[in-house]
């Protein structure tokens, strides 16, 4: 997976930040979906290559249910987490069990349940 993370983060767009991120949803049925970053000078209109590879597979017909694990890789050197709109989308679409791994460059990972990285979720339950 690292391998695969560090040559995704080619397809970064981030001439601003220089901060690649890369992203690897796998789903249940084994399939992969990919995201980066893509920057714009509007810098609220850029995404986070979470949100992409989700957003790609809910566009390729995926439901809450359907996601396995989520692979993430920042260009920093060190291990990056997902930001905290990032995390809410994470919760809307994956189960509170599904792994989320976060890597370094250098390799080192870090694992999460999707129940540790948002410990305190805002979900369709709060709307009711």
């Amino acid at each position: 997976m690292k391998e695969k993370l560090l040559e995704l983060q080619k397809n970064s767009y981030s001439p601003y930040s220089k901060y690649a991120v890369s992203a690897i949803l796998v789903m249940n049925d084994g399939r992969e979906f990919y995201g980066v970053n893509v920057e714009n000078a509007s810098y609220g209109a850029g995404i986070c290559a979470e949100r992409s590879a989700i957003v790609s597979a809910v566009s390729a017909g995926y439901k809450r249910g359907d996601f396995k694990e989520l692979n993430v890789m920042v260009s920093s050197g060190d291990i990056g987490m997902p930001c905290f709109i990032c995390r809410q989308v994470i919760i809307e679409f994956f189960e509170p069990d599904a792994i989320v791994r976060c890597f370094s460059t250098r390799g080192d990972v870090v694992e999460h349940t999707v129940e540790k990285l948002c410990p305190y979720p805002f979900d369709s339950e709060d709307l009711k």
